[in-house]
C-alpha cells in the first residue's frame, strides 16, 4: 500500500478517536503506543492536509446568511429567522418573539395588523412579555372581525389587547371582515366607520401579514368570492384574506366583497411583514416572496433553508 495513503489513515484514524469518540489524547497514545506529544503533532497535521475540518458555527450565523441569500433572491430585506422549537407551539412562540423584536429593529410606530393563528400567539406571547417601552404609538386591524369565535380572528380584539402591552393607541374596525355580499360591503365602505379605517391605513408604516396555505378544500366564502378562479389559477397562499398563486400574482375577483385593507394601500406601506406559522409550507411562503409585497420576513431558518433548495 502507498506509505502516503497508509499515512493519511492513521492520521483519520486517531482524529476520528479523538474528535468523533471523544478519546482523550493519552488514552490514544497508550492505544498506538506512542507517545501524547506525537498523537498532538498528528492531530495538527491532519488539520493541516485537510483530513480534519472545524467548522464553528456562531450563534444566529446560520439565520444571517439564509436571510443573505433570500435578499439575493426576492424583495426581502431582512427579517428575523428562527430554529424549530419543540413542537409547533413551541415554534410560533419564538416566531412571535421575533416579530416583535423585528418591529423593535423596524422602528414602527403607525402598525396595522392582519390576522391568523400566528398573530393570535403573538398576542398571547405579549400578554405574557409586555413591551411598555415599545416605540409604536398607533395599531391598527388591516381585516375586519370574522363571526367565527376563533380568537385569532378578533382583529378587534387583537389589536386592543396588542395595543395595551405595546402602550399604543388601538384604533378599531366596526365591520365584518365578510358580509353578506359585494352589495352591503359597497354600502358598508360609503360610511364614515370606514372613512376612518381607511385614514388610518394611510397612515401606516408598518404592516403585520400573515402568510398562510390556500386550503385544499376553499370554504363557502372564498367560493362565493371567487367561484371556480382560485382553482383555475392555481391558488396557494394566503395574506390576509387575498389569495395569490405560485408566481405571486394576487387573484382579484370583480365579486370579492371582503372588507380588508386594499391591496394598493397596502403596496404602500413602507414596511410590509411576512409573518409564517410553524405550518405555513414552501409552496405559499415562495408565492408570498415572488408577489413583491413583503419587505422583511417572519419564518423558520429551516423553512427558509429548503426553498432555497
Amino acid at each position: 500500500m502507498d506509505a502516503n495513503l497508509e499515512k493519511q489513515k492513521r492520521l483519520a484514524y486517531v482524529a476520528r478517536r479523538y474528535y468523533l469518540e471523544d478519546q482523550k489524547q493519552s488514552d490514544i497514545a497508550q492505544e498506538l503506543g506512542v507517545s501524547r506529544p506525537l498523537v498532538s503533532r498528528m492531530l495538527s497535521e491532519a488539520r493541516e492536509l485537510g483530513i480534519v475540518e472545524i467548522t464553528i458555527h456562531e450563534p444566529g450565523a446560520r439565520a444571517a446568511r439564509l436571510l443573505e441569500r433570500l435578499r439575493l433572491s426576492s424583495s426581502i430585506r431582512g427579517g428575523v429567522l428562527v430554529e424549530d422549537g419543540t413542537d409547533n407551539d413551541a415554534t410560533n412562540q419564538l416566531l412571535s418573539q421575533g416579530a416583535v423584536e423585528l418591529l423593535r429593529q423596524l422602528g414602527a410606530r403607525r402598525l396595522g395588523v392582519g390576522w391568523g393563528y400566528l398573530i393570535g400567539q403573538l398576542v398571547t406571547w405579549l400578554e405574557e412579555n409586555p413591551q411598555p417601552n415599545s416605540a409604536i404609538t398607533d395599531i391598527c386591524p388591516l381585516v375586519g372581525n370574522a363571526s367565527i369565535p376563533a380568537r385569532n380572528y378578533q382583529s378587534n380584539e387583537n389589536v386592543r389587547l396588542m395595543a395595551q402591552q405595546l402602550g399604543a393607541s388601538p384604533h378599531f374596525l366596526y365591520l365584518p371582515a365578510l358580509p353578506e355580499s359585494l352589495e352591503e360591503k359597497q354600502l358598508l365602505c360609503s360610511t364614515e366607520v370606514y372613512r376612518q379605517i381607511d385614514q388610518q391605513w394611510q397612515k401606516i408604516d408598518t404592516a403585520l401579514v400573515n402568510i398562510g396555505d390556500y386550503p385544499s378544500s376553499p370554504d363557502f366564502a372564498s367560493l362565493v368570492r371567487y367561484g371556480s378562479l382560485l382553482q383555475r389559477q392555481r391558488a396557494c397562499g394566503r395574506m390576509l384574506i387575498y389569495y395569490f398563486n405560485e408566481e405571486g400574482t394576487v387573484i382579484q375577483s370583480e365579486q370579492d366583497f371582503a372588507i380588508q385593507i386594499p391591496i394598493d394601500t397596502l403596496k404602500r406601506c413602507p414596511n410590509i411583514v411576512g409573518v409564517c406559522s410553524a405550518n405555513t409550507s414552501t409552496k405559499a411562503l415562495g408565492g408570498a416572496l415572488k408577489s413583491g409585497f413583503f419587505t422583511h420576513i417572519v419564518a423558520r431558518s429551516e423553512l427558509i433553508k429548503v426553498l432555497l433548495e
